[in-house]
């Protein structure tokens, strides 16, 4: 017997499938590596006081800067096994019972200046998933994102560099043993179109990986329509700007290609004014097959929870609202068929029981 939606919403089984890593580090953790390497230059100050003020965001640039910072904290196989833990402790925490962890590598391996291998990243993943796992009963599944910026050399939209994109898809492949299900393309859209990467993600699912490009976020419909025509999408991070396209809204609703929708992330980066006017309604209303993600909770202040409250105080869903949009997260992941089918069980169990 549940006595709150808050209450309901936290009980309910939950998967989430667009969330990233670099993104999940809570500032009391991103303090701690700042002391474990003596890198407090980098950050402005080292108080959760300073980092709260710092984690506010006026445009996708300011949030992009301050992922590179944190995520330069990363700087050996134990940090990423504290990160990924951690993350399978948050997992508990909400009744989130699966998660898909965006994560760039490549950032790590290339772009920042440390002496970290693919080889030292994978084991630190492995080990802190199944750490989780083992103590909350978590699963964790991994989409290793292409840096779309850094593809394009010197910020340049015509000079276009393949390794990021190759390197990344390489260290997919050596990774789906561990728990690598897809290939993804983060970054700024405006900047970065996606076209160049197209031999990527063909190569990517004849080697048996999924398409999950980010689109429609910082750049409009026709970067959807790029992602699936050009990448080959079987699902969409972010899309909401499909809303801008009426014959590319016709497709997804003919081909049913989820939406990982990130209400809160999509305010704080000004993709829609305030949260009244973001179409997740809408677009659920119209036949788009949409889910609900928080993206990078700490510095949005949110967590998937409250992202499931958004749906209903600012658009209303009720009990059953909310467990339809949570049961098309698991229909939408990417789990082997076993794995998905077990979750789907359990989670109609739960609903009938919930809400009989």
């Amino acid at each position: 017997m549940v006595k709150s939606m808050r209450e309901f919403v936290e009980k309910m089984p939950k998967a989430e499938l667009h969330v990233h890593f670099e993104g999940l580090m809570q500032p009391e953790t991103v303090l701690a590596l700042a002391e474990k390497h003596d890198m407090w230059d980098s950050l402005p100050g080292r108080t959760l006081e300073d980092l709260k003020d710092w984690f506010v965001f006026s445009d996708f640039e300011k949030f992009i800067d301050v992922y590179v910072v944190i995520s330069d904290l990363l700087r050996d196989a134990e940090d990423f096994e504290l990160l990924s833990y951690a993350c399978g402790a948050d997992m508990a925490k909400q009744g989130i019972v699966y998660r898909e962890i965006t994560f760039t590598p490549y950032t790590h391996t290339h772009y920042l200046e440390k002496d970290l291998t693919i080889e030292m990243m994978l084991d630190g993943i492995r080990r802190g998933a199944a750490r989780a796992k083992d103590e909350f009963g978590v699963v964790i599944r991994w989409v290793f994102d292409i840096p779309r910026n850094i593809g394009y050399l010197m910020g340049s939209r015509d000079v276009y560099d393949p390794m990021p994109s190759m390197m990344t898809l390489d260290y997919a492949v050596k990774g789906m043993k561990d728990g690598v299900v897809a290939l993804g393309l983060g970054g700024n859209e405006a900047t970065s179109p996606p076209a160049p990467f197209a031999h990527a993600f063909v190569k990517a699912k004849e080697l048996g990986l999924k398409s999950a490009p980010h689109a429609g976020e910082t750049a409009g419909a026709e970067s959807v329509r790029d992602a699936v025509e050009l990448l080959l999408a079987d699902r969409i991070g972010h899309g909401v700007r499909a809303i801008e396209d009426e014959d590319l809204l016709a497709i997804l609703i003919e081909r049913q290609i989820p939406l990982e929708v990130n209400p809160t992330s999509n305010i704080c980066l000004n993709v829609f004014p305030e949260m009244e006017a973001h179409p997740f309604r809408q677009l659920d209303e119209m036949g788009v097959f949409v889910t609900v993600n928080s993206d990078d909770p700490p510095l949005f202040n949110t967590n998937l929870v409250n992202e499931y409250m958004v749906l209903h105080e600012v658009f209303g869903y009720d009990e059953a609202g909310l467990a339809r949009i949570a049961r098309r997260a698991f229909e939408a992941c990417f789990a082997e068929d076993d794995l998905k089918a077990q979750m789907l069980r359990g989670f109609d169990a739960w609903v009938a029981e919930t809400l009989a």
